[in-house]
């Protein structure tokens, strides 16, 4: 190594060579190569601090530290995180192309910044405790809403969203009016409340590029209502693709049932994945009654063992009061989810509760039909999630009736051609699903009139 006086550079500047120089440096770690005077190259003299490259933390002194998903960082990595919060300072230390091969550390770098994290909401629970409480004691935790106001103004900011995606994507065409509407209407659809648009817009951005997409393909100069609807179609989220097989395959076995009538079997309904993408599916349930022994004995299969249990316990309340019978005590109770994994949620209670009460009292339930909804141990059916979602299921499978909680009726976000192709039935009370679901005759009217009876 050749350490050169500063008052020789001048001189070396005037020498002219062909050649190339390397780890030639001055006094202060800076290096000459041809001739010319490169700052914190690299070469040996070069303090270590110099030698390694500054982390993101680093970076960040004086100002703002974005970290997306930061329930994905390890406990290390966020116990060193908290470390730099507190102490407002921490070491450089790794290796790089510029380190020569060596792990180095510096001494400890100003690290002074603001951090803004962000995750899902599931994400509280893999983050570090203390780094958790340094939030809550320093800062702030913001939820952020998934929906909102379904007003002329958001739905301008829709229209808005639109055309920006249009601008950026630089390829597609503009969109139609009665195209943009649909959009807004989709928004409507994955809020799935009354009243309320999506803000989940990185969904409608691919239904705006998938539907642009389309329109290039066939030629268009702009981008219509149909163009919306085929998107729809072709860019499917993984969980709808899912859902359609599973429509598709229990058909063809006969697991999904669509016409006439049978005792202890109902169509529920639920839905696969969360937010934008779910997608909802017909869910068989049956139900056999029989003779109890010393103890009243419950089955139920899968993982919604828990979620059945809970509505036997509200149907074996309403029974007790309508017919005095406590089946619990007479009775073993089997209810079967027909091939059916990964569901979960109470929305099966009214299916699971008609089921039983069709094998107790053998009454026939029609098989055209599905419903969907959660029950008090008052009988009174309660609102439950993605209902658009299921009523659309129900269509595909081609049902055609479908009972839904009458608080749900506001939410549903149907189109006129799918509201043609099935009767939708909202209740109040779990005597109305049975007096709706359930094949009624001469023998069996005792039945509905003390169930209606007991409703008032």
């Amino acid at each position: 190594m050749f350490k050169l006086k500063s008052e020789k550079i001048k001189k070396i500047e005037k020498i002219f060579y062909k050649g190339y120089l390397y780890n030639l440096t001055t006094e202060t770690g800076n290096v000459f190569v041809n001739g010319m005077l490169c700052k914190n190259s690299g070469g040996l003299g070069t303090p270590a601090n110099e030698r390694i490259v500054p982390g993101k933390i680093h970076k960040a002194n004086g100002g703002v530290l974005f970290i997306d998903e930061v329930g994905n960082l390890d406990l290390p990595s966020q116990q060193e995180l908290l470390t730099a919060l507190q102490e407002k300072k921490y070491p450089i230390t790794g290796q790089s192309e510029r380190s020569s091969g060596a792990m180095v550390q510096s001494e400890p770098t100003p690290a002074d910044f603001i951090l803004v994290a962000a995750g899902n909401l599931e994400s509280i629970e893999h983050m570090h405790p203390a780094l958790r409480s340094r939030v809550r004691g320093y800062g702030y935790e913001v939820y952020l809403n998934e929906v909102m106001d379904d007003t002329v103004e958001n739905r301008k900011k829709i229209v808005q969203f639109v055309a920006q995606e249009v601008m950026k994507d630089k390829k597609i065409p503009h969109f139609t009016k009665e195209a943009v509407e649909q959009i807004v209407s989709d928004a409507r659809k994955m809020a799935g409340i009354a009243g309320k648009l999506t803000v989940r817009l990185r969904e409608l951005g691919g239904l705006v590029r998938a539907a642009g997409d389309l329109a290039i393909e066939e030629n268009a100069k702009i981008v219509d209502r149909h163009h919306v609807f085929k998107a729809k179609k072709f860019a499917r989220p993984l969980e709808q693709q899912l859902a359609d097989k599973y429509i598709e395959n229990k058909k063809k076995y006969d697991v999904i049932i669509t016409e006439g009538e049978k005792v202890g079997r109902v169509n529920g309904l639920a839905v696969l994945g969360s937010g934008a993408a779910l997608s909802g599916i017909v869910l068989p349930i049956e139900a056999e009654v029989t003779p109890g022994g010393e103890k009243a004995e419950f089955i139920a299969t899968g993982k919604l063992g828990e979620i059945a249990k809970e509505a036997i316990k509200n149907v074996s309340a309403i029974i007790l009061k309508t017919f005095n019978e406590d089946i619990k005590e007479k009775h073993d109770i089997f209810v079967q989810f027909l091939q059916t994994y990964d569901v979960e949620g109470d929305s099966a209670s009214i299916a699971v509760a008609t089921a039983i009460m069709s094998a107790l009292k053998y009454v026939p339930i029609k098989q055209f039909l599905a419903m969907t909804g959660s029950l008090s141990i008052r009988g009174e059916v309660l609102a439950i999630g993605g209902v658009t979602a299921k009523v659309e299921a129900a269509i595909d499978a081609g049902l055609k009736e479908v009972i839904i909680p009458k608080s749900n009726e506001q939410d549903l976000v149907l189109s006129k051609e799918q509201l043609n192709k099935i009767k939708i039935i909202p209740v109040l009370r779990i005597q109305e699903v049975w007096e709706q679901a359930m094949v009624w005759n001469g023998k069996n009217k005792k039945i509905l009139e003390a169930l209606l009876k007991a409703k008032e």
